[in-house]
């Protein structure tokens, strides 16, 4: 009986250590758990006219002029990309229009928090629907995005635009 007893007070002096083990192991674990990085601070450095120059206009325009349909005396003429390098300078552009809609609501870009943000969403969105068909390789996708895009644009301008 003697024998039992102690092999009883062993087993449950490991199991306690066990448990110490695991609850120490753990609070150590806790400890060093790798810190998320915070985001870099960024100073933005373009103007709202830089970005509408220098990336919003050409990128659209690529948008505008991949597609079309021109019926002349001589017949119908089809304009759209046909090789996949083609549409990856589309897919591009329209990257591009989506990622100004973010630069135009950085630092002190955003005129206000209402209407300016929502209109840089809109062509963000506008532009993400032009990625998405031409990543599908869809030149009705882009006819109806290049639509969109232009819609926003027109409605930012009519507010916004200072010359």
């Amino acid at each position: 009986m003697r024998i039992i007893h102690w092999l009883f007070v062993i087993s449950a002096a490991l199991f306690v250590s066990g448990i110490g083990f695991i609850v120490a192991g753990a609070r150590t674990a806790q400890r060093a758990a790798p810190v998320e990085a915070a985001a870099p601070v960024t100073t933005p450095v373009a103007t709202v006219q830089h970005i509408m120059r220098g990336i919003v206009a050409p990128a659209a325009t690529v948008v505008f002029e991949s597609v079309s349909t021109t019926v002349s005396a001589a017949g119908i003429e089809e304009k759209l990309p046909r090789t996949d390098a083609e549409w990856l300078v589309v897919g591009s552009s329209a990257a591009a229009l989506v990622e100004s809609g973010n630069l135009l609501v950085m630092g002190n870009r955003a005129v206000d928090r209402d209407d300016w943000l929502k209109m840089s969403r809109a062509m963000a969105d506008a532009g993400l629907l032009a990625l998405k068909a031409a990543e599908a390789k869809n030149a009705d996708g882009i006819l109806a995005a290049g639509e969109t895009i232009n819609q926003s644009c027109d409605n930012c301008h009519q507010k916004y635009q200072r010359s």
